[in-house]
């Protein structure tokens, strides 16, 4: 439909209230949790029983253990955090180099190596964490069982968590940079190797200043994603617990509004973090 067109008086309306159900459906369940944080009950659900801060700040002596004196929580929230800047760095680095090697390289097989990359992506994650500890774990035996080798890495942990959500993630970060640079003018970096530049210089000063957008995005979708991931993580998992997995625990035995003290510090964080973003990205602009 033409937006220039009028449309009839129902038309509108039920644009209107199909936006308005949307809008509803996607936000009722978060200002819910959101709203319950603060709820002075021992349990994260309606009835209402007065504000309290307790799930945040409380500590032995109040009786409630909040977020903030919750140890175990802190630490699993390190911890997804030392996986996601990993899985970040990794992912960032190798899906720059699969853009340039889609994009720029021409060697046999490349269309069917660029499907290839995709695989992961259309693999369940509980599936890919499976077939990951599973060669992870024939490789360790067999380290073991021929040079006496006990290769660490190779058992469940963070290494191997870091290696089960790099897998797709990276997949996600070179389609996001190799769509910047497709439609990168490769006439800028032939200007500046006729005026005298070294390869590395233009890479540094042209190539890389243009795919940044692209690559902090990236970054941010790559973090995130790992940040929030469960069911790689559930399968990979150590001694040292991400948040994810101690979150899952905890609702099985019995949940408490400190769960939704952590739901809303999250989206607060991730709000800030989109929102920099967003007004790094208008100053650029201007």
């Amino acid at each position: 439909m033409i937006p220039s067109l009028p449309r009839p008086v129902w038309l509108r309306a039920l644009n209107t209230l199909y936006i308005v159900a949307f809008l509803i459906f996607l936000f009722l369940p978060l200002l819910t949790v959101a709203a319950f944080a603060f709820n002075d009950a021992p349990y994260p659900a309606p009835p209402w029983h007065g504000f309290t801060l307790d799930w945040f700040f409380g500590d032995e002596a109040s009786g409630r253990i909040g977020l903030f004196h919750d140890s175990e929580l802190l630490d699993s929230i390190l911890t997804s955090g030392l996986v996601a800047a990993w899985v970040t760095a990794l992912s960032v680095t190798v899906g720059t180099t699969n853009a340039f090697l889609m994009e720029r390289a021409r060697f046999p097989g490349r269309q069917a190596l660029s499907v290839l990359m995709l695989v992961p992506l259309v693999i369940p994650g509980v599936i890919l964490g499976i077939s990951i500890l599973a060669f992870a774990s024939r490789l360790a035996e067999f380290a073991d069982s021929t040079f006496g080798w006990d290769v660490e890495f190779l058992r469940p942990g963070l290494p191997l968590v870091v290696v089960g959500q790099f897998s797709y993630i990276a997949a996600i970060a070179t389609l996001t940079i190799s769509a910047r640079l497709k439609r990168f003018d490769r006439t800028l970096e032939e200007a500046a190797f006729n005026l005298g530049a070294t390869r590395v210089a233009v890479l540094w000063h042209i190539t890389l200043p243009y795919l940044r957008p692209a690559m902090i995005g990236s970054a941010v979708i790559a973090f995130l994603m790992s940040f929030e991931n469960f069911n790689t993580t559930l399968m990979l998992v150590g001694a040292d617990t991400p948040l994810t997995i101690l979150m899952y625990g905890r609702m099985r035995e019995g949940a408490t509004p400190v769960l939704n003290a952590v739901s809303l510090f999250l989206m607060v964080a991730s709000a800030i973090l989109a929102l920099s973003l967003m007004r790094r990205s208008e100053n650029k602009v201007e």
